[in-house]
Protein backbone atom coordinates (compact mmCIF):
# COMPACT_ATOMS: atom_id res chain seq x y z
CA UNK A 1 0.00 0.00 0.00
CA UNK A 2 1.25 3.48 -0.86
CA UNK A 3 0.32 6.54 1.21
CA UNK A 4 -0.11 9.14 -1.52
CA UNK A 5 0.40 12.21 0.68
CA UNK A 6 3.69 10.85 2.05
CA UNK A 7 5.06 9.59 -1.28
CA UNK A 8 7.55 11.59 -3.33
CA UNK A 9 7.14 12.23 -7.05
CA UNK A 10 9.21 9.22 -8.06
CA UNK A 11 7.19 6.87 -5.83
CA UNK A 12 3.93 8.27 -7.19
CA UNK A 13 5.04 7.76 -10.78
CA UNK A 14 6.11 4.20 -10.01
CA UNK A 15 2.74 3.45 -8.41
CA UNK A 16 0.86 4.59 -11.51
CA UNK A 17 3.25 3.03 -14.05
CA UNK A 18 1.90 0.40 -16.40
CA UNK A 19 3.63 -2.96 -16.74
CA UNK A 20 6.26 -2.73 -19.45
CA UNK A 21 6.60 -5.52 -22.00
CA UNK A 22 10.01 -7.14 -21.69
CA UNK A 23 10.12 -8.27 -25.32
CA UNK A 24 8.97 -5.08 -27.06
CA UNK A 25 11.86 -5.11 -29.56
CA UNK A 26 11.29 -8.75 -30.45
CA UNK A 27 7.57 -8.10 -30.96
CA UNK A 28 8.32 -5.17 -33.27
CA UNK A 29 10.73 -7.18 -35.41
CA UNK A 30 8.52 -10.29 -35.56
CA UNK A 31 5.48 -8.26 -36.59
CA UNK A 32 7.40 -6.45 -39.32
CA UNK A 33 8.48 -9.82 -40.74
CA UNK A 34 4.91 -11.16 -40.64
CA UNK A 35 3.54 -8.07 -42.41
CA UNK A 36 6.14 -8.34 -45.16
CA UNK A 37 5.40 -12.04 -45.62
CA UNK A 38 1.62 -11.54 -45.93
CA UNK A 39 2.09 -8.62 -48.30
CA UNK A 40 4.26 -10.73 -50.57
CA UNK A 41 2.64 -14.19 -50.41
CA UNK A 42 -0.97 -13.52 -49.35
CA UNK A 43 -2.99 -16.65 -48.57
CA UNK A 44 0.04 -18.91 -48.86
CA UNK A 45 1.70 -17.05 -45.97
CA UNK A 46 -1.55 -17.01 -43.99
CA UNK A 47 -1.83 -20.79 -44.17
CA UNK A 48 1.79 -21.25 -43.15
CA UNK A 49 1.49 -18.88 -40.19
CA UNK A 50 -1.80 -20.45 -39.08
CA UNK A 51 -0.12 -23.85 -39.08
CA UNK A 52 2.81 -22.41 -37.12
CA UNK A 53 0.93 -20.43 -34.46
CA UNK A 54 -2.48 -22.12 -34.28
CA UNK A 55 -1.22 -25.67 -34.96
CA UNK A 56 -3.78 -26.42 -37.66
CA UNK A 57 -3.61 -26.76 -41.44
CA UNK A 58 -6.48 -25.01 -43.20
CA UNK A 59 -7.51 -25.43 -46.80
CA UNK A 60 -10.10 -22.68 -46.61
CA UNK A 61 -9.34 -19.56 -44.62
CA UNK A 62 -12.96 -18.40 -44.64
CA UNK A 63 -15.88 -19.85 -42.76
CA UNK A 64 -18.85 -20.39 -45.06
CA UNK A 65 -22.27 -19.04 -44.20
CA UNK A 66 -23.59 -22.60 -43.93
CA UNK A 67 -20.87 -23.53 -41.44
CA UNK A 68 -21.52 -20.35 -39.48
CA UNK A 69 -25.23 -21.16 -39.28
CA UNK A 70 -24.49 -24.75 -38.23
CA UNK A 71 -22.14 -23.60 -35.47
CA UNK A 72 -24.65 -21.04 -34.20
CA UNK A 73 -27.27 -23.77 -33.90
CA UNK A 74 -25.00 -25.65 -31.48
CA UNK A 75 -25.11 -22.80 -28.97
CA UNK A 76 -26.78 -23.45 -25.63
CA UNK A 77 -30.18 -21.68 -25.36
CA UNK A 78 -29.20 -19.72 -22.24
CA UNK A 79 -26.06 -18.31 -23.93
CA UNK A 80 -28.06 -17.48 -27.05
CA UNK A 81 -30.59 -15.64 -24.90
CA UNK A 82 -27.81 -13.77 -23.09
CA UNK A 83 -26.33 -12.65 -26.42
CA UNK A 84 -29.79 -11.48 -27.51
CA UNK A 85 -30.17 -9.36 -24.36
CA UNK A 86 -26.72 -7.84 -24.80
CA UNK A 87 -27.31 -7.22 -28.51
CA UNK A 88 -30.58 -5.41 -27.87
CA UNK A 89 -29.08 -3.12 -25.23
CA UNK A 90 -25.95 -2.37 -27.24
CA UNK A 91 -28.10 -1.64 -30.29
CA UNK A 92 -30.34 0.75 -28.33
CA UNK A 93 -27.38 2.69 -26.98
CA UNK A 94 -25.59 2.92 -30.31
CA UNK A 95 -28.70 3.89 -32.28
CA UNK A 96 -28.86 7.02 -30.14
CA UNK A 97 -25.46 7.98 -31.54
CA UNK A 98 -26.82 8.55 -35.05
CA UNK A 99 -24.98 11.47 -36.62
CA UNK A 100 -26.84 13.96 -38.77
CA UNK A 101 -25.30 16.46 -41.12
CA UNK A 102 -26.45 20.05 -41.50
CA UNK A 103 -26.60 22.91 -43.98
CA UNK A 104 -25.95 26.54 -43.08
CA UNK A 105 -25.52 29.81 -44.96
CA UNK A 106 -22.33 31.34 -43.57
CA UNK A 107 -22.70 34.48 -45.72
CA UNK A 108 -25.35 35.56 -48.18
CA UNK A 109 -24.97 33.26 -51.18
CA UNK A 110 -22.47 30.97 -49.44
CA UNK A 111 -23.88 27.57 -48.42
CA UNK A 112 -21.79 25.13 -46.36
CA UNK A 113 -22.75 21.57 -45.49
CA UNK A 114 -21.50 18.77 -43.26
CA UNK A 115 -22.20 15.17 -44.30
CA UNK A 116 -21.51 11.76 -42.74
CA UNK A 117 -20.94 8.57 -44.68
CA UNK A 118 -20.11 5.05 -43.45
CA UNK A 119 -16.72 3.54 -44.11
CA UNK A 120 -17.16 1.00 -46.90
CA UNK A 121 -15.05 -1.87 -45.52
CA UNK A 122 -14.16 -2.36 -41.85
CA UNK A 123 -11.98 -5.05 -40.34
CA UNK A 124 -13.10 -6.48 -37.01
CA UNK A 125 -10.53 -8.42 -35.02
CA UNK A 126 -11.75 -10.78 -32.28
CA UNK A 127 -9.02 -12.34 -30.11
CA UNK A 128 -8.90 -16.07 -29.46
CA UNK A 129 -6.55 -16.70 -26.57
CA UNK A 130 -7.79 -18.35 -23.39
CA UNK A 131 -11.51 -17.52 -23.79
CA UNK A 132 -13.94 -16.86 -26.67
CA UNK A 133 -15.17 -13.26 -26.79
CA UNK A 134 -18.64 -13.02 -28.37
CA UNK A 135 -19.10 -9.80 -26.40
CA UNK A 136 -16.38 -8.13 -28.48
CA UNK A 137 -18.12 -9.30 -31.66
CA UNK A 138 -21.21 -7.44 -30.46
CA UNK A 139 -19.30 -4.30 -29.53
CA UNK A 140 -17.60 -3.81 -32.89
CA UNK A 141 -20.30 -5.51 -34.97
CA UNK A 142 -23.27 -3.51 -33.68
CA UNK A 143 -21.46 -0.18 -34.09
CA UNK A 144 -20.50 -1.08 -37.67
CA UNK A 145 -24.07 -2.17 -38.41
CA UNK A 146 -25.63 1.02 -37.04
CA UNK A 147 -23.12 3.11 -39.01
CA UNK A 148 -24.11 1.28 -42.19
CA UNK A 149 -20.72 -0.13 -43.20
CA UNK A 150 -21.30 -2.29 -46.26
CA UNK A 151 -18.46 -4.78 -45.77
CA UNK A 152 -17.87 -6.09 -42.27
CA UNK A 153 -14.83 -8.36 -42.25
CA UNK A 154 -14.19 -10.44 -39.15
CA UNK A 155 -10.95 -12.23 -38.33
CA UNK A 156 -10.55 -14.57 -35.37
CA UNK A 157 -8.19 -17.51 -34.71
CA UNK A 158 -9.46 -21.03 -35.51
CA UNK A 159 -9.89 -23.61 -32.78
CA UNK A 160 -8.46 -27.14 -32.89
CA UNK A 161 -11.21 -28.21 -35.30
CA UNK A 162 -10.56 -25.37 -37.72
CA UNK A 163 -13.75 -23.59 -36.73
CA UNK A 164 -14.84 -20.94 -34.21
CA UNK A 165 -16.82 -21.02 -30.98
CA UNK A 166 -20.60 -21.23 -31.55
CA UNK A 167 -21.10 -18.07 -29.46
CA UNK A 168 -18.88 -16.07 -31.82
CA UNK A 169 -20.73 -17.49 -34.81
CA UNK A 170 -24.12 -16.56 -33.37
CA UNK A 171 -23.02 -13.05 -32.38
CA UNK A 172 -21.57 -12.50 -35.86
CA UNK A 173 -24.86 -13.53 -37.47
CA UNK A 174 -26.79 -11.15 -35.20
CA UNK A 175 -24.53 -8.30 -36.31
CA UNK A 176 -24.84 -9.12 -40.00
CA UNK A 177 -21.12 -9.73 -40.44
CA UNK A 178 -20.66 -10.92 -43.99
CA UNK A 179 -17.11 -12.31 -43.99
CA UNK A 180 -15.55 -14.50 -41.29
CA UNK A 181 -11.88 -15.41 -41.66
CA UNK A 182 -10.16 -18.09 -39.58
CA UNK A 183 -7.05 -16.05 -38.97
CA UNK A 184 -5.54 -14.69 -35.77
CA UNK A 185 -2.64 -12.60 -34.54
CA UNK A 186 -0.58 -10.09 -36.46
CA UNK A 187 -1.21 -12.07 -39.66
CA UNK A 188 -4.94 -11.27 -39.41
CA UNK A 189 -4.20 -7.57 -39.13
CA UNK A 190 -1.88 -7.81 -42.13
CA UNK A 191 -4.50 -9.66 -44.19
CA UNK A 192 -7.13 -6.99 -43.52
CA UNK A 193 -4.63 -4.19 -44.10
CA UNK A 194 -3.35 -5.39 -47.47
CA UNK A 195 -6.06 -7.76 -48.67
CA UNK A 196 -5.28 -11.27 -49.95
CA UNK A 197 -6.86 -13.77 -52.31
CA UNK A 198 -9.36 -14.67 -49.54
CA UNK A 199 -9.51 -11.64 -47.26
CA UNK A 200 -11.09 -8.35 -48.25
CA UNK A 201 -8.99 -5.25 -47.67
CA UNK A 202 -10.34 -2.98 -44.91
CA UNK A 203 -10.35 0.80 -44.76
CA UNK A 204 -10.10 0.73 -40.96
CA UNK A 205 -9.33 -2.01 -38.44
CA UNK A 206 -11.01 -2.39 -35.05
CA UNK A 207 -10.72 -4.63 -32.03
CA UNK A 208 -8.40 -5.55 -29.15
CA UNK A 209 -5.61 -8.08 -29.11
CA UNK A 210 -2.29 -9.10 -27.61
CA UNK A 211 1.03 -7.29 -28.00
CA UNK A 212 1.55 -8.68 -31.53
CA UNK A 213 -1.90 -7.58 -32.68
CA UNK A 214 -1.45 -4.14 -31.15
CA UNK A 215 1.96 -3.71 -32.75
CA UNK A 216 0.63 -4.88 -36.13
CA UNK A 217 -2.19 -2.33 -35.98
CA UNK A 218 0.29 0.43 -35.20
CA UNK A 219 2.63 -0.59 -38.02
CA UNK A 220 0.01 -0.93 -40.78
CA UNK A 221 -1.64 2.36 -39.82
CA UNK A 222 1.67 4.19 -40.29
CA UNK A 223 2.23 2.79 -43.79
CA UNK A 224 1.49 4.92 -46.85
CA UNK A 225 -2.01 4.02 -47.96
CA UNK A 226 -2.50 1.77 -44.93
CA UNK A 227 -5.75 1.44 -43.02
CA UNK A 228 -6.78 3.58 -40.08
CA UNK A 229 -7.16 1.90 -36.69
CA UNK A 230 -9.59 2.46 -33.85
CA UNK A 231 -7.10 3.31 -31.09
CA UNK A 232 -3.83 2.25 -29.50
CA UNK A 233 -4.49 -0.49 -26.99
CA UNK A 234 -2.56 -2.23 -24.26
CA UNK A 235 -3.40 -4.65 -21.45
CA UNK A 236 -6.78 -4.26 -19.72
CA UNK A 237 -6.94 -2.13 -16.59
CA UNK A 238 -9.33 -0.94 -13.88
CA UNK A 239 -9.09 1.72 -11.20
CA UNK A 240 -11.56 1.82 -8.31
CA UNK A 241 -12.20 4.99 -6.31
CA UNK A 242 -13.67 4.04 -2.95
CA UNK A 243 -14.48 5.79 0.32
CA UNK A 244 -14.84 4.60 3.89
CA UNK A 245 -18.37 3.33 3.24
CA UNK A 246 -17.54 1.19 0.21
CA UNK A 247 -18.06 -2.57 0.26
CA UNK A 248 -14.66 -4.36 0.26
CA UNK A 249 -16.18 -7.53 -1.22
CA UNK A 250 -17.55 -5.54 -4.17
CA UNK A 251 -14.20 -3.78 -4.67
CA UNK A 252 -12.29 -7.05 -4.63
CA UNK A 253 -14.63 -8.61 -7.16
CA UNK A 254 -14.13 -5.66 -9.52
CA UNK A 255 -10.34 -5.79 -9.20
CA UNK A 256 -10.32 -9.52 -9.90
CA UNK A 257 -12.78 -9.35 -12.79
CA UNK A 258 -10.21 -7.23 -14.59
CA UNK A 259 -7.24 -9.29 -13.41
CA UNK A 260 -8.60 -12.49 -14.94
CA UNK A 261 -8.38 -10.99 -18.45
CA UNK A 262 -4.65 -11.64 -18.62
CA UNK A 263 -1.44 -11.79 -16.65
CA UNK A 264 -0.51 -8.31 -17.82
CA UNK A 265 -3.80 -6.72 -16.68
CA UNK A 266 -3.63 -4.09 -13.96
CA UNK A 267 -5.97 -3.34 -11.05
CA UNK A 268 -5.69 -0.28 -8.78
CA UNK A 269 -7.64 0.75 -5.68
CA UNK A 270 -7.50 4.39 -4.59
CA UNK A 271 -9.21 4.91 -1.25
CA UNK A 272 -9.23 7.35 1.67
CA UNK A 273 -9.72 4.56 4.23
CA UNK A 274 -6.87 2.32 5.37
CA UNK A 275 -9.41 -0.03 6.90
CA UNK A 276 -11.27 -0.51 3.60
CA UNK A 277 -7.98 -1.12 1.80
CA UNK A 278 -6.97 -3.81 4.30
CA UNK A 279 -10.40 -5.46 4.11
CA UNK A 280 -10.26 -5.38 0.31
CA UNK A 281 -6.83 -7.04 0.26
CA UNK A 282 -8.21 -9.80 2.48
CA UNK A 283 -11.29 -10.20 0.26
CA UNK A 284 -9.06 -10.42 -2.83
CA UNK A 285 -7.15 -13.35 -1.32
CA UNK A 286 -10.37 -15.15 -0.41
CA UNK A 287 -12.07 -14.63 -3.78
CA UNK A 288 -8.89 -15.38 -5.72
CA UNK A 289 -8.71 -18.87 -4.30
CA UNK A 290 -12.13 -19.69 -5.77
CA UNK A 291 -11.53 -18.48 -9.33
CA UNK A 292 -11.23 -20.93 -12.22
CA UNK A 293 -8.65 -18.60 -13.81
CA UNK A 294 -6.77 -18.33 -10.53
CA UNK A 295 -3.31 -18.58 -12.06
CA UNK A 296 -3.93 -15.73 -14.54
CA UNK A 297 -5.64 -13.46 -12.00
CA UNK A 298 -2.98 -14.09 -9.36
CA UNK A 299 -0.22 -13.15 -11.79
CA UNK A 300 -2.09 -9.99 -12.78
CA UNK A 301 -2.58 -8.99 -9.15
CA UNK A 302 1.21 -8.78 -8.84
CA UNK A 303 0.74 -5.53 -10.79
CA UNK A 304 -2.03 -4.37 -8.43
CA UNK A 305 -1.68 -1.15 -6.47
CA UNK A 306 -3.40 -0.01 -3.28
CA UNK A 307 -3.15 3.75 -2.79
CA UNK A 308 -4.24 5.53 0.41
CA UNK A 309 -5.38 9.14 0.00
CA UNK A 310 -6.51 11.81 2.45
CA UNK A 311 -9.82 12.47 0.71
CA UNK A 312 -12.10 11.38 -2.12
CA UNK A 313 -11.11 14.57 -3.92
CA UNK A 314 -7.47 13.49 -3.83
CA UNK A 315 -8.52 10.04 -5.06
CA UNK A 316 -10.10 11.65 -8.13
CA UNK A 317 -6.89 13.57 -8.77
CA UNK A 318 -4.90 10.31 -8.66
CA UNK A 319 -7.35 8.70 -11.08
CA UNK A 320 -7.06 11.61 -13.50
CA UNK A 321 -3.30 11.17 -13.50
CA UNK A 322 -3.60 7.46 -14.28
CA UNK A 323 -6.39 7.86 -16.91
CA UNK A 324 -7.82 4.34 -16.51
CA UNK A 325 -9.57 2.28 -19.15
CA UNK A 326 -12.30 1.40 -16.62
CA UNK A 327 -13.08 3.64 -13.66
CA UNK A 328 -15.40 2.40 -10.92
CA UNK A 329 -16.62 4.92 -8.35
CA UNK A 330 -17.85 3.31 -5.13
CA UNK A 331 -18.45 6.35 -2.93
CA UNK A 332 -21.36 8.13 -1.32
CA UNK A 333 -23.10 10.21 -4.03
CA UNK A 334 -20.77 9.11 -6.86
CA UNK A 335 -22.56 11.19 -9.50
CA UNK A 336 -21.40 14.33 -7.73
CA UNK A 337 -17.83 13.42 -8.71
CA UNK A 338 -18.60 13.05 -12.41
CA UNK A 339 -17.79 16.66 -13.33
CA UNK A 340 -14.33 16.41 -11.72
CA UNK A 341 -13.39 13.18 -13.51
CA UNK A 342 -11.38 14.19 -16.57
CA UNK A 343 -9.67 11.07 -17.91
CA UNK A 344 -11.35 7.67 -18.14
CA UNK A 345 -12.43 5.33 -20.92
CA UNK A 346 -15.70 4.28 -19.25
CA UNK A 347 -17.07 5.22 -15.82
CA UNK A 348 -19.17 3.01 -13.54
CA UNK A 349 -21.06 4.92 -10.86
CA UNK A 350 -22.12 3.37 -7.58
CA UNK A 351 -21.89 0.02 -5.85
CA UNK A 352 -24.45 -1.65 -8.15
CA UNK A 353 -22.47 -0.88 -11.33
CA UNK A 354 -19.79 -3.56 -11.79
CA UNK A 355 -17.36 -3.30 -14.68
CA UNK A 356 -18.81 -6.59 -15.94
CA UNK A 357 -22.02 -4.75 -16.89
CA UNK A 358 -20.18 -2.61 -19.42
CA UNK A 359 -18.17 -5.57 -20.64
CA UNK A 360 -21.31 -7.45 -21.60
CA UNK A 361 -24.80 -6.10 -21.56
CA UNK A 362 -25.47 -2.59 -20.21
CA UNK A 363 -25.23 -1.20 -23.75
CA UNK A 364 -22.05 0.89 -23.67
CA UNK A 365 -19.05 -0.18 -25.71
CA UNK A 366 -16.24 -2.10 -24.05
CA UNK A 367 -13.59 -1.29 -26.66
CA UNK A 368 -11.78 1.41 -24.72
CA UNK A 369 -8.46 3.26 -24.68
CA UNK A 370 -5.88 1.77 -22.33
CA UNK A 371 -2.34 2.59 -21.19
CA UNK A 372 -3.22 6.22 -20.42
CA UNK A 373 -4.71 6.93 -23.85
CA UNK A 374 -8.01 7.83 -22.17
CA UNK A 375 -6.51 11.33 -21.97
CA UNK A 376 -6.92 11.80 -25.71
CA UNK A 377 -8.92 8.87 -27.12
CA UNK A 378 -12.59 8.01 -26.65
CA UNK A 379 -14.55 4.81 -26.18
CA UNK A 380 -15.54 3.12 -29.44
CA UNK A 381 -18.76 4.38 -30.97
CA UNK A 382 -20.69 4.79 -34.19
CA UNK A 383 -18.65 7.88 -35.14
CA UNK A 384 -15.54 5.70 -35.46
CA UNK A 385 -17.21 3.84 -38.35
CA UNK A 386 -18.12 7.02 -40.20
CA UNK A 387 -16.21 9.60 -42.13
CA UNK A 388 -17.37 13.18 -42.36
CA UNK A 389 -16.92 15.53 -45.28
CA UNK A 390 -17.91 19.05 -46.18
CA UNK A 391 -19.67 20.60 -49.18
CA UNK A 392 -19.80 24.24 -50.19
CA UNK A 393 -21.77 25.96 -52.94
CA UNK A 394 -21.39 29.65 -53.79
CA UNK A 395 -23.48 31.85 -56.05
CA UNK A 396 -21.88 34.70 -57.99
CA UNK A 397 -23.13 37.13 -55.36
CA UNK A 398 -21.88 34.85 -52.61
CA UNK A 399 -18.38 34.79 -54.10
CA UNK A 400 -18.51 38.55 -54.53
CA UNK A 401 -19.44 38.95 -50.87
CA UNK A 402 -16.36 37.14 -49.56
CA UNK A 403 -14.08 37.52 -52.60
CA UNK A 404 -12.10 40.44 -51.24
CA UNK A 405 -11.35 38.56 -48.00
CA UNK A 406 -10.21 35.49 -49.97
CA UNK A 407 -7.94 37.52 -52.26
CA UNK A 408 -6.43 39.54 -49.41
CA UNK A 409 -5.62 36.35 -47.49
CA UNK A 410 -4.13 34.78 -50.64
CA UNK A 411 -1.96 37.88 -51.11
CA UNK A 412 -0.84 37.67 -47.47
CA UNK A 413 0.29 34.07 -48.04
CA UNK A 414 1.88 34.82 -51.41
CA UNK A 415 -0.37 32.40 -53.30
CA UNK A 416 -1.15 34.16 -56.58
CA UNK A 417 -3.06 31.28 -58.16
CA UNK A 418 -5.42 31.17 -55.21
CA UNK A 419 -6.11 34.89 -55.67
CA UNK A 420 -6.57 34.50 -59.40
CA UNK A 421 -9.13 31.67 -59.00
CA UNK A 422 -11.41 34.24 -57.37
CA UNK A 423 -10.50 37.32 -59.44
CA UNK A 424 -11.02 35.60 -62.77
CA UNK A 425 -14.55 34.60 -61.77
CA UNK A 426 -15.52 38.01 -60.51
CA UNK A 427 -14.65 39.56 -63.89
CA UNK A 428 -17.16 37.34 -65.64
CA UNK A 429 -20.85 38.07 -66.05
CA UNK A 430 -23.05 35.84 -63.96
CA UNK A 431 -24.92 33.25 -66.06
Amino acid sequence: MLNWSEANQQQRQAALARPVADNADNVRITVAEILADIRQRGDEALRALTAKFDKINLEKLQLSEADTQALAQQLEPNVKSAIDVAYDNILKFHQQQAYKGFTTETSSGVTCELHYAPLEAVGLYIPGGTAPLPSTVLMVGVAAKVAGCEKRILCTPPNDEGKIHPAIAYAALRCGINEINLIGGAQAIAAMAFGTQSVTRADKIFGPGNAFVTEAKQQVSSMAGGPAIDMPAGPSEVLVIADENANPEFIASDLLSQAEHGKDSQAILVCNSQTVIAQTQQAVEQQLARLSRNEIAEAAMQNARYILTQSVRESVAVSNLYAPEHLIVQTDNPRELLASIKNAGSIFLGKWSPESAGDYASGTNHVLPTYGYARNYSSLGVADFLRRYTVQELSYDGLANIGAAIMDLADAEGLDAHRNAVAIRLTQETM
